[in-house]
């Protein structure tokens, strides 16, 4: 089956929020018309991988056409994330990836051909390829090939911000370049000197068998693996610092997770005013934000955007964010975002609650939250309706069924456990302010002597207002 996929026109973005990040985004693009040649890719600093003009190659092997072809599409617009110019996209129905060239021997030249009447430089693979698998393909079709975990991990790099993001995004590159050395030519020759300790020798020191670059480079980026995982470890510990900060105070968690573009960004702005950069893209924002805001009733709650996920999200990806990932893990409330107007929004909601149950956010109590709805047909709502009755649909771009969310959230945030009357003298505004942070305010009277208050609190607040009661 042979498909062509053009370069969709993305809606023009609103610019109310992230403008001086987006712009600074935008700034920067990747010049059309550079070549991607094979060069020795052994070096230990992760790299961009140029794509420019590229064919997609997948394997439908289980599902419907639908399924492969829904696939294909989503690696597509992860080409064009990643700057690319989709020309053209093959699927091949096999029962299993070819375990030499992923899509068969037969199909190898028809591929090349491809790639020769398109003029592409790259071929990106749908599905992580073993390096024997990317070697062979790309002896046979003489350009670079890439599979999809690559091309995830090199959009991770283009976006993430923070130290930390950066860090995080290294050590998965690492990761999967480890098993994938390989050098040509005098990148196979020694580096020390002869055996024989010869005039052409490599200096005091170096004589004897020497080693590779091949071996240098595993040792170099094994050295680096361990740096980058001790770096991210004192990280993880701020991080749980300030969430255990958080959890002392009483306060509830509410992590914001979901798909990627399927507007969890748009979503916390419309709740918090946060400002984070919006932006039609897949893996827009990497870097988690956290924001304070207040139910209805007073109680005030945090909301965490976190990291977007993806069918098939690679391995070294997870690992390396599962600090970021923990952030959902520990939260009271998982608000679980899905793109109404995509294709398969179920298959959205499966792939996020797969990674879930990999980081145990799985016992999470979870609100589900269909956005995007001024973009979906009449046909599609209905299903989902049917399908998930329980489900809040919003449109984070109009503003339509926010004030339903804000309620929906409210109603399962955890609720204080005691019920208490106390007398507040007027000089204990502290106190009152705790108790309307964290707790519920049932009733309220001002006496000659201080303010008479009904209160639902938590054990902590309780013990501290003992003194107080009636």
């Amino acid at each position: 089956m042979r498909n062509t996929y053009q370069t969709p026109v993305l809606d023009e973005p609103d610019l109310t929020t992230g403008e001086l990040e987006l712009e600074e985004r935008h700034s920067l693009r990747r010049v059309a018309g550079l070549s991607t040649e094979l060069t020795d890719i052994t070096e230990v600093e992760y790299r961009q991988l140029r794509l420019e003009r590229v064919v997609l190659v997948g394997v439908w092997t289980e599902g419907s056409v639908d399924d492969a072809e829904n696939s294909l599409a989503e690696l597509a617009q992860l080409a064009e994330t990643a700057g690319s110019q989709v020309l053209e996209g093959l699927i091949q129905r096999r029962k299993q990836p070819d375990a030499a060239t992923f899509i068969g021997r037969g199909k190898v030249d028809e591929l090349r051909d491809v790639v020769v009447s398109t003029g592409a430089d790259t071929v990106i693979c749908d599905g992580e390829l073993s390096p024997s698998q990317l070697r062979k393909l790309e002896q046979e079709v003489k350009v670079k090939v890439v599979d999809r975990t690559a091309l995830i991990l090199d959009i991770f790099a283009q976006h993430a911000k923070s130290k930390e993001g950066k860090a995080q995004v290294e050590l998965a590159q690492l990761q999967y370049l480890l098993p994938r050395l390989r050098g040509w030519g005098d990148s196979l020759s020694r580096q020390g000197g002869g055996a024989g300790g010869g005039s052409g020798g490599g200096g005091v020191g170096t004589r004897g068998p020497g080693e590779t670059k091949l071996e240098t480079d595993r040792r170099r980026i094994n050295y680096r693996i361990s740096r980058l995982r001790r770096e991210i470890k004192a990280m993880r510990t701020i991080r749980e610092t300030k969430r255990s900060r958080r959890q002392s105070s009483g306060t509830p968690a509410v992590a914001i997770a979901g798909y990627t573009n399927a507007g969890k960004s748009s979503l916390l702005n419309r709740l918090t005013e946060a400002g984070v950069l919006v932006e039609n893209a897949l893996f827009a924002t990497l870097d988690p934000t956290t924001r304070r805001t207040a139910a209805e009733d007073g109680r005030v709650y945090t909301l965490s955007d976190t990291v977007g996920f993806v069918r098939h999200l690679p391995h070294q990806i997870v690992e390396a964010f599962r600090s970021t990932l923990e952030e959902v893990a520990e939260a009271d409330l998982v608000v679980h975002v899905v793109d109404g107007a995509h294709p398969d929004p179920e298959g959205q909601v499966s792939a996020v609650r797969e990674v879930l149950g990999e980081v145990g956010a799985d016992r999470i109590p979870e609100l589900l939250v269909i956005n995007k709805m001024d973009a979906a047909d009449e046909e599609t709502v209905l299903r989902l309706k049917r399908a998930w009755p329980d489900a809040v649909f919003v449109s984070a771009r109009s503003g339509s069924g926010i004030h339903e969310l804000r309620t929906a959230i409210a109603e399962r945030l955890p609720r204080p456990a005691v019920d208490l009357r106390i007398l507040l003298p007027y000089d204990r505004g502290d106190l009152v302010a705790r108790v309307h942070r964290t707790g519920q305010v049932l009733q309220s009277r001002h006496l000659d002597d201080g303010t008479e208050l009904q209160v639902r609190v938590d054990e902590r607040l309780a013990a501290d207002l003992e003194p107080f009661r009636c």
